[in-house]
C-alpha cells in the first residue's frame, strides 16, 4: 500500500491519499472495488467513516463505512476517475481524485479540533435540539415542530442565520402563504427563540462538550456498517424530487413539484428520463397569487406530489398545485390528466385492487376516491375537529379567490393552515379499508369502501403522517412532532409507541414510514438527522444508518425486489442541500461483508 503525502494535494481540501482497487466483471460490464483503510491520530483505524467514490454528470455516488479496523470497500465501480470523500463527524473531511485501477488507498484523516468546524459538522437536529429548550409551552413547542419542519430540516446551517426585524416578517409571511401557519403569540416568539439557541456563544460550547472522546459521536453498530447507499442527483438547484416509487419493471420513478416533471431512473445503467407535465395553468397553479410562494426559478403550475403504480403498470399521480389527477403510461409515454370534481390540494394516494385510486384532498380535508373505468371522482367529506373549523373549510373557495385578489397574510389571522385538520398519509387494510391521518387534528380515521362511511380515531400522540399497513394487518404511523412511532391494532383499538433514539430525544420529525412486508421490518424516516432508521418490531431494535449527503430530508420510501429501501433528499428550497441538487437514495442493508472480520479478509 503506497501512502502519498499531504502536500501534494494541495488542490483538495484534506488528507493523504493512495489508490487502488481490482477489477470484476458484473453483467458485462467492468466493475470495480474501491479498498483501503483510515487511520487517524498513531494510525488508529477510524470506525464508521462514510467513505463516497462519486463522478458523472448529474453525479452518481456509492457510499460505504469504514470497519472496526478501519477498512472499506465501494463496489460496483467502473474505470475512470472517481471523487473520493470521507466523512466522519469528529475528523475534517478528505477529499482526493482516484483512478480506476490502482493500487489500495491509504487515507490519514485530522481531527477536528475547532469548535466551531466541529459544530457545524452535526445534523440538524442537535441544533434543533437547542432550539426546542427555548419554548416552556408544550403546546407551543408541538405547534412549531408541526409547522416549521413541513418543507425542510430545521436547525441546519441555512436556517441558523441572524435575521433583521423586516426579514423575520418576510420570512414568517412566506411560511404562513405556503401553510406553516402559527398563532400570533408563537410567530411573534419566533425571532427571539432563534436568536438565543442559535448564538454561537451559546450553541458550540453546548453542542462541543466531550468533543474529542470516544462518546461524542460514536460509530454506527457492525449491522449498519454493512450496508451500501447509492445517491444519484436528478435535476437541479430548481429541482425538488418530492415522492418516489419502484415500479414492477425495477425502473424507479420520482417526481418533481417544482418543475412539474416526472423522471424515470434505470438503476442499472444509471440512464434518466424526464417527462414534462403540460398544462395552460398560470405559475401556482390554482393557487396562484400575486405573491406566489414558489421560489423564482421555479415552473410549477401543477405540482406533482405522491405517485403509485396501477395493477395495469400505469403510474397515477397527484398534482397538488393544479387540483388535478395525472395518469402516465410508461408505454406510450403519455399523460392523461383529470381535473377534480372538488377540494384543494390533493395529496398523498394509493391504488385498490380494482385499480381505484383514492386519496387525501390536503387543503380542504376531503378524502376522494377516482374510478379510472368510469372516469368519475367521488368526495368525501371527512369530520372537522369544531363546528367553526367545518364552517372555515365550507368557505374555502372564497377565501381561495380572496388570497389571488389581495395580498394578505393567512398567518396575521392566526395560525393559517395549522388550524385545519389536514388529511395527509393514507393506506389500504388486508379487509379494503381506507385509512387516513388528520396531520394536526392528530386523527386517524377509517372510510368504508362501500358505504364511504367515516370512522375517527384520536391518537394518543400528535401529528400522524404518512402511514401503512404491515402483512399482518396491523397500521404504523410516524408521530412527526411527536418523534415516534406508533402501531394500531384495527381489531383491539390499542396503540403501541415507541420513542425514536435520534440523541436528543424529541428533536426528529420522522416524515413517513414503510413496511417492509418480506419480515415485516419498519423503515422510517430520519428526516431532521440525515439518516434512515430501521425498526424490527420482533426485538423491539431501532438500527440508525447515517446518510452522506448533509442535509438529506427524506419524504417517501419504497422497496426494491431485492428489499433493498429507496428514499429521496426533497428538502425545499433545495439550495439548502449539501451542493444544492436534490437526490434519490438507495441503500442495500445486506450489500456489505458478512461482518467486519470478512470485509478486513477481503481488503488487499
Amino acid at each position: 500500500m503506497t501512502r502519498i503525502s499531504k502536500a501534494c494535494f494541495t488542490v483538495f481540501v484534506y488528507g493523504a491519499v493512495s489508490v487502488g482497487f481490482p477489477l470484476a466483471t458484473q453483467a458485462g460490464e467492468l466493475t470495480g472495488t474501491l479498498t483501503g483503510t483510515l487511520t487517524g491520530t498513531g494510525d488508529q483505524p477510524i470506525v464508521g467513516a462514510l467513505v463516497t467514490a462519486e463522478r458523472g454528470d448529474p453525479a452518481r455516488g456509492v457510499t460505504v463505512y469504514s470497519d472496526a479496523a478501519g477498512h472499506f470497500a465501494v463496489p460496483g465501480l467502473a474505470e475512470g476517475d472517481w471523487q473520493l470523500r470521507v466523512r466522519r463527524i469528529g475528523w475534517r473531511d478528505a477529499q482526493a481524485t482516484v483512478p480506476v485501477p490502482g493500487p489500495p488507498v491509504a487515507v490519514a484523516l485530522e481531527a477536528e479540533t475547532d469548535p466551531a468546524a466541529l459544530a457545524a459538522q452535526l445534523p440538524a437536529n442537535r441544533w434543533f435540539a437547542l432550539f426546542l429548550e427555548q419554548i416552556e409551552d408544550p403546546t407551543q413547542r408541538e405547534q412549531f415542530v408541526r409547522q416549521c419542519t413541513y418543507c425542510h430540516q430545521q436547525g441546519n446551517a441555512a436556517t441558523r442565520v441572524p435575521r433583521e426585524d423586516w426579514q423575520w416578517e418576510k420570512v414568517l409571511h412566506l411560511m404562513a402563504r405556503m401553510g406553516g401557519g402559527l398563532t400570533p403569540e408563537v410567530r411573534a416568539q419566533v425571532p427571539g427563540w432563534f436568536d438565543a439557541a442559535y448564538d454561537p456563544a451559546h450553541a458550540v460550547p453546548r453542542l462541543t462538550a466531550g468533543m474529542g472522546t470516544e462518546a461524542f459521536a460514536p460509530p454506527p453498530p457492525e449491522a449498519v456498517r454493512r450496508a451500501v447507499i447509492d445517491e444519484w442527483v436528478l435535476g437541479g438547484r430548481a429541482s425538488m424530487q418530492h415522492d418516489l416509487m419502484v415500479h414492477p419493471s425495477g425502473d424507479v420513478y420520482s417526481v418533481d413539484m417544482m418543475q412539474d416533471e416526472l423522471f424515470r431512473l434505470d438503476p442499472e445503467t444509471g440512464e434518466t428520463k424526464r417527462f414534462p407535465i403540460e398544462s395552460d395553468l398560470p405559475l401556482g397553479g390554482v393557487f396562484a397569487t400575486s405573491g406566489s410562494p414558489l421560489q423564482p426559478n421555479a415552473n410549477a403550475r401543477v405540482g406533482p406530489h405522491s405517485l403509485q403504480a396501477a395493477p395495469d403498470g400505469s403510474i397515477w399521480v397527484t398534482l397538488a398545485l393544479g387540483n388535478r389527477l395525472g395518469r402516465f403510461d410508461p408505454t406510450t409515454e403519455q399523460w392523461t390528466l383529470y381535473p377534480m370534481s372538488e377540494g384543494f390540494y390533493p395529496h398523498t394516494l394509493r391504488i385498490d385492487d380494482r385499480g381505484r385510486v383514492w386519496f387525501t384532498i390536503a387543503g380542504s380535508n376531503h378524502v376522494a376516491r377516482f374510478d379510472p373505468t368510469t372516469e368519475t371522482f367521488e368526495t368525501i367529506t371527512l369530520p372537522a375537529v369544531s363546528w367553526s373549523q367545518a364552517a372555515l373549510i365550507r368557505m374555502l373557495p372564497v377565501l381561495f379567490w380572496v388570497f389571488q385578489t389581495f395580498e394578505i397574510d393567512p398567518g396575521e389571522a392566526g395560525e393559517g393552515s395549522g388550524g385545519m385538520p389536514v388529511p395527509y398519509g393514507i393506506d389500504i387494510a388486508l379487509d379494503g379499508g381506507i385509512w387516513f391521518s388528520q396531520l394536526n387534528a392528530h386523527r386517524i380515521g377509517r372510510i368504508d369502501p362501500d358505504t364511504l362511511e367515516v370512522e375517527i380515531v384520536e391518537t394518543p400522540f400528535t401529528a400522524p403522517r404518512r402511514l401503512r399497513f404491515d402483512s399482518q394487518g396491523r397500521l404504523w404511523i410516524p408521530g412527526f412532532s411527536s418523534g415516534l412511532v406508533a402501531r394500531f391494532d384495527p381489531k383491539t383499538r390499542a396503540f403501541e409507541t415507541w420513542p425514536i433514539p435520534i440523541e436528543p430525544l424529541g428533536s426528529e420529525t420522522p416524515y413517513a414510514l414503510h413496511v417492509d412486508h418480506s419480515n415485516d421490518t419498519v423503515w422510517i424516516c430520519g428526516t431532521n438527522s440525515d439518516s434512515l432508521i430501521r425498526f424490527d418490531p420482533a426485538n423491539e431494535e431501532f438500527l440508525v444508518y447515517p446518510l452522506p449527503t448533509r442535509v438529506t430530508y427524506t419524504r417517501e420510501i419504497d422497496f426494491d425486489s431485492e428489499g433493498r429501501v429507496w428514499t429521496s433528499n426533497s428538502n425545499a428550497p433545495t439550495w439548502q442541500i449539501e451542493r444544492g441538487q436534490p437526490r434519490v437514495i438507495r441503500l442495500d442493508p445486506r450489500a456489505g461483508f458478512a461482518g467486519d472480520d470478512d470485509r478486513v479478509a477481503a481488503a488487499p
